[in-house]
């Protein structure tokens, strides 16, 4: 079964559980079941459900290959508690169930969870609710244009020009030079960051995913602006960093054998120790690294962590990233680099009996990262999938997206610019406009391809023919060249002989037919 995905918005979670336990209340094969010599209809062991739940979780998009046996257990654990399903007695509430043969049932009762009720405060939380500045009375429009790449990624150059644009509501009240407050520049920087992400997610409101005045454009500003040369966030506050010792222990193991600290013991077992200092700092953190804020975002946007959007759900997490406060983005960066290269290093001792480094790192982690304030029955199993998804992009979702800056820039100089009316002739001086690219199907990316390449190769035809440089024997010499490469487009250039003659301004050559010499007959003289 391949995972839907299922829609965006608030409570996903809830979705993604209702999805989860419906499947498997209709997928699950039931039959009779012998137990202490009685027989038990439409019923099944628990070995039997790990088993089809573990199938199903690792062939759903929203899960994916990463899912663990256990978790699988952990999860029929909670339906148990949740009376998704009863013992084959019809007892429920506990989370007594082990990979065995011990069986269970369905209740008749619905196993599916009612949505809460948002707050009406996040239906308001539509990009086109956004609130503008008093004196930035400007409006964006849809700047979502199709290019000839496949996938999404910025651009600058290379695109058509908009035909919508940014319009003044109110231009008399603005002036040449005008003052740039602090209030104008974070109210821009939100303003772009929304904006990017909406033309990334590719939907018309944002009213789904977050609420603008989640946005704390300082934050956005700092985790840019303060950087080190490995785009690592550097804090002014060292109170606010990781311990002395924590880093130590974290460059100690991302290192591994060759840490810089030579004084380390070298006792058995001393890498494990290491580690477990260090995932006892980050699960005794108050609140996971996304904070409990944003989760609902970065769930959202597991939602796109399937093979054909993956570059979306990287370009997405690059901007939801940069929403954190500087110190969780800077603990989030050393954890990712630390585990990333913890799981790729095979000299690196073996930190657990039953579990290679790679999921030992997922099963520690993902928590610490992400999570619900309230507990959600999914968390363990969508954090997994996060983490995974991040310790193999993480250098690339955890850098400052380079337009982004740029954008801000010229929004800034269009409001300090002010947006006036040229005297004489009533035309506007346009805003600033930006550039995206939209997401195509294959089957249009191949034939933009075929289309683009072959509009190239006959330009450079045009190009041969017009060249007045290239001496006559050379241009015939390149045009036979040509000819014999692209016999198609050269034929559509010169549909027939006379044409082409007529570029060299001589009459085309016709052989003359060769004449019919005969030998004579000669008689014989013979008589």
């Amino acid at each position: 079964m391949e995972g839907r995905g299922g829609p965006p918005g608030p409570y996903r979670a809830t979705k993604l559980w209702n999805e989860i336990t419906t499947s498997f209340r209709a997928g699950m094969p039931l039959r009779k079941h012998r137990q202490h010599f009685k027989k038990y209809g439409n019923c099944f062991t628990a070995g039997e459900a790990v088993d089809w739940l573990y199938d199903l979780l690792r062939n759903n998009s929203n899960f994916g290959p990463e899912v663990t046996r256990q978790q699988t257990v952990q999860l029929l654990r909670k339906f148990l508690k949740n009376h998704v399903i009863e013992d084959i007695k019809g007892r429920w509430g506990s989370e007594n169930l082990d990979d065995n043969s011990q069986l269970f049932r369905f209740p008749t009762t619905s196993p599916l969870k009612p949505l809460p009720r948002r707050h009406p405060e996040l239906r308001k939380s539509s990009i086109d609710n956004f609130p503008k500045d008093k004196d930035s009375t400007f409006k964006l429009r849809n700047l979502s244009r199709r290019t000839k790449k496949h996938g999404l990624h910025f651009s600058q150059e290379n695109v058509e020009k908009i035909k919508d644009e940014i319009i003044n509501e109110d231009q008399e009240n603005l002036v040449h030079n005008r003052e740039i407050s602090q209030e104008d520049v974070e109210e821009v920087w939100r303003y772009i960051i929304l904006i990017y992400l909406q033309t990334i997610l590719g939907v018309p409101s944002l009213e789904e995913f977050i609420n603008p005045r989640q946005i704390i454009p300082q934050y956005v500003m700092y985790n840019v602006a303060n950087t080190s040369r490995h785009g690592v966030v550097v804090l002014q506050d060292k109170a606010d960093d990781l311990p002395h010792w924590v880093l130590s222990a974290m460059k100690c193991l991302a290192n591994w054998p060759r840490s810089n600290d030579v004084n380390n013991p070298t006792y058995a077992g001393f890498e494990r120790d290491v580690f477990r200092t260090i995932a006892d700092y980050f699960l005794d953190l108050p609140e996971p690294l996304l904070t409990f804020e944003y989760y609902e975002l970065f769930v959202n946007i597991l939602g796109l962590l399937k093979p054909h959007l993956e570059r979306v759900a990287i370009d997405a997490l690059q901007l939801c990233c940069l929403l954190l406060p500087p110190p969780n983005r800077r603990k989030l960066q050393l954890l990712m680099r630390m585990i990333s290269r913890m799981s790729q290093n095979v000299d690196l001792p073996k930190l657990h009996d039953a579990m290679g480094t790679r999921s030992l790192m997922i099963h520690t982690f993902s928590r610490c990262v992400l999570c619900c304030a309230e507990e959600v029955d999914l968390d363990e199993l969508l954090a997994a999938r996060l983490v995974s998804f991040l310790m193999d992009h993480h250098q690339e979702i955890l850098q400052v997206p380079s337009y982004l800056q740029t954008a801000v820039e010229k929004h800034l100089d269009y409001l300090k610019k002010g947006h006036i009316k040229n005297p004489g002739d009533g035309q506007v001086t346009p805003l600033p406009v930006y550039s995206y690219c939209e997401q195509i199907s294959a089957q249009e990316f191949d034939e933009q391809k075929v289309s683009t390449s072959q509009a190239a190769i006959a330009e450079l035809l045009e190009t041969i023919i017009k060249n007045k440089n290239l001496p006559l024997k050379e241009k015939r010499k390149k045009l036979k060249q040509f000819q014999k490469e692209y016999p198609l487009i050269y034929r559509k250039r010169f549909p027939t002989t006379e044409s082409e003659a007529a570029l060299f301004g001589d009459k085309p050559a016709i052989k003359q037919p060769m004449l019919n010499l005969r030998k004579p007959k000669f008689r014989s003289l013979r008589y």
